[in-house]
């Protein structure tokens, strides 16, 4: 596959919609209903839903006019010249359909009500930053990812494999949901006078950039405490701690680091704050692993 189209995806941006599947299908593996199948569907239509939607971003961000080829951010496709935008667009619907289809699977293990979600879904990947009310220039952003990489994401892979919810993966979707809004705080955090210049109203322009980088401490913070009641107690000398204190070790430096940098600096920050919800992610997975194993 060509690099242009490898960079469009944002792979760095990915543990976003991996995290919450792999987090919900530990948490089912513990509480004995964990099935590898609709498992496996849901991370792959989690991620091809995002690849979709970060293709869609490319291609309407530039049409909007707040990408441009001289941009603080990590270089984008369309706005540089390395992918024509009706390349983007239609490789956009392509990987969207795509991903339906993978949805479709689920249906056999959660019946057909799955699908007007999986609409929704779609209709929201796009949403994001096109349509008349393109969600990212009105400051719902935040909201949305909260709701899709959070909320949706972890009580729906849960639903397919247990066929019912649970008030603690709630709380879980929460964490999840808070920790991916950070990811999208520190590309705003960048982006901020580029973002206000093209009218994309997004929370750090609204609110500053003081605002948002507290708002990044309190959310690891908050999903966190959240998390906890899923991993205290787990043995006798509660290793549900470490992920939290190693995940809390990493937010924190990252979030020194946000302080310190400004333009360019913070693309690394970017990646730094996917990999610690992955990092985090892949911690509690192992506890609830662990003690499904009766370890």
């Amino acid at each position: 596959m060509n690099k242009s189209w490898i960079s469009a995806a944002r792979p760095r941006t990915l543990p976003a919609s991996a995290s919450p599947v792999i987090a919900a299908s530990a948490y089912a593996f513990y509480t004995g209903a964990f099935r590898w199948v609709p498992a496996l569907l849901c991370l792959l239509f989690a991620l091809l839903a995002q690849i979709a939607s970060n293709m869609a971003n490319d291609y309407f961000d530039y049409v909007k006019g707040s990408d441009k080829a001289d941009r603080v951010g990590p270089r984008r496709a369309v706005a540089s010249g390395d992918i024509t935008p009706r390349a983007m667009l239609i490789g956009t619907f392509v990987v969207l359909g795509l991903a339906c289809a993978v949805g479709l699977g689920l249906v056999f293990f959660a019946g057909w009500g799955l699908i007007p979600v999986g609409v929704v879904i779609a209709l929201f990947a796009l949403a994001y930053t096109a349509g008349p009310y393109p969600l990212a220039y009105h400051g719902l952003g935040d909201a949305t990812v909260f709701l899709f990489f959070g909320l949706v994401a972890v009580n729906l892979t849960y639903y397919v494999q247990a066929l019912h919810f649970d008030m603690l993966v709630f709380l879980l979707s929460i964490a999840m949901g808070l920790l991916s809004i950070n990811i999208l705080l520190v590309n705003n955090y960048r982006d901020m006078e580029e973002d206000a210049a093209a009218g994309k109203r997004t929370t750090v322009v609204l609110f500053g950039r003081p605002f948002a980088r507290w708002w990044y401490l309190v959310n690891g913070v908050v999903a966190v405490g959240l998390v906890l009641p899923l991993l205290l107690p787990s043995g006798p000398y509660y290793d549900g701690l470490v992920p939290v204190v190693l995940y809390l070790c990493l937010h924190v430096k990252t979030w020194v680091e946000i302080g310190r940098r400004s333009g360019t600096e913070l693309n690394p920050l970017l990646g730094g704050t996917a990999r610690n919800l992955l990092v985090f992610t892949l911690l509690i997975s192992a506890v609830w692993i662990c003690k499904g194993f009766g370890l």
